[in-house]
């Protein structure tokens, strides 16, 4: 798997705040520089390189004079504001050491929310990548609101490969790669690999630190959101980066899941905005769970919310559960009069499938 991550041709590297930014909480070049260098070395060798940059928050701290990092959103934002400018031109002058010019992409949760917005991104990624720039990502903390943000650039970062189909993801933090507790413990015990659920049994990892939201259970989190989308994931410290982008024989390696999401299921499951929700009996639960089987009116027993065809709901079971996500036919006014009704007594042109197979995928932890 490490060999597989070495060769990857398209490659997402996350880098968290504490790595961009100095202890007085302002830009530091030299870090950045540092961290270009092994970028630069790795698009030398033919990869293309996607960074998924945390930091504005961060950035925008000194020269606002604020001494700790913001909790309420207008003052979250106004950093966020200032500090875009701030780290942009970081990245900028130090790609320009190797003549290559780098380009911003600010996105919020409702940009990957939306399928044609998410496309949309994703060709404006592709376009920077076809004229020799450098695609940076960063959540667009200047706008985003508490109910519409990815919770951490971590996850954005799972989202963003899975979204740009990346052969591997690097997440890079403070430290080197995971353990089954605090690395600060003597008998912390160091996890090389990760292949499932069973190999993070008894693990406990930590929020995160003074000037990020990420921490090591959120990494953890994302590493194994990948996996599902079929993308390997290197997770280490960002001190360790040259290693990572050359032999990829450092820090903790996240196996990717054989039977992986198809684009548009991780799509549905884990960044679509949701319209409204469909409750389903036993029955219908059952065949969801067994993969393959469409979702038909007589299974449903509810309708919630309200919400036109062609949204994404939540599916949920007899007892609240949820069971998954679909691509609805039907809008809400429509559905509430076929609930529970066998196909052949609807009317012609309503005995299709509430959510089809195709576009319907199961939940799971």
């Amino acid at each position: 798997m490490r060999a597989r991550i070495r060769r990857a041709k398209r490659v997402v590297v996350k880098i968290g705040s504490s790595s961009l930014t100095g202890a007085d909480f302002a830009v530091a070049p030299e870090r950045i520089d540092a961290i270009v260098d092994a970028l630069e070395a790795r698009m030398e060798r033919g990869s293309d390189v996607i960074v998924v940059s945390s930091g504005a928050i961060a950035a925008g701290m000194k020269p606002l004079g604020l001494r700790r990092r913001p909790t309420d959103l207008a003052t979250k934002q106004a950093a966020a504001s200032v500090g875009q400018v701030h780290l942009a031109n970081a990245w900028g002058a130090s790609f320009a050491r190797y003549h290559r010019t780098p380009g911003q992409v600010l996105l919020t949760a409702s940009d990957a929310g939306v399928r044609e917005r998410a496309r949309n991104a994703q060709r404006t990624i592709d376009r920077l990548r076809q004229l020799g720039c450098v695609p940076i990502i960063n959540e667009n903390d200047t706008v985003a609101t508490s109910e519409m943000h990815f919770g951490d650039n971590d996850r954005l970062a799972a989202i963003a490969a899975n979204l740009i189909s990346a052969d591997a993801l690097i997440l890079l933090s403070d430290v080197d790669g995971l353990y089954d507790k605090n690395p600060a413990d003597p008998t912390a015990r160091f996890i090389s690999a990760v292949r499932g659920a069973e190999d993070l049994r008894g693990v406990v990892a930590g929020d995160g630190g003074v000037v990020g939201t990420g921490g090591m259970a959120s990494k953890v989190s994302a590493a194994r959101l990948a996996a599902r989308g079929g993308i390997p994931v290197l997770l280490t410290s960002t001190e360790r980066i040259d290693d990572a982008l050359e032999n990829a024989e450092v820090g903790t390696v996240f196996h990717p899941e054989e039977n992986k999401l198809s684009a548009w299921k991780f799509w549905a499951l884990y960044a679509a905005d949701v319209g409204g929700g469909l409750r389903i009996d036993a029955g219908a639960a059952k065949a969801i769970a067994r993969g393959g089987h469409s979702l038909l009116a007589v299974g449903i027993t509810d309708v919630i919310g309200d919400f036109r065809s062609g949204e994404i709901v939540e599916i949920t079971g007899p007892d609240g559960q949820i069971i998954g996500r679909g691509e609805v036919a039907y809008d809400s006014d429509t559905l509430v009069g076929m609930v529970g009704k066998q196909s052949s007594d609807l009317p012609e042109g309503m005995q299709r499938p509430v959510v089809h197979a195709d576009y319907l995928s199961g939940s799971r932890a």
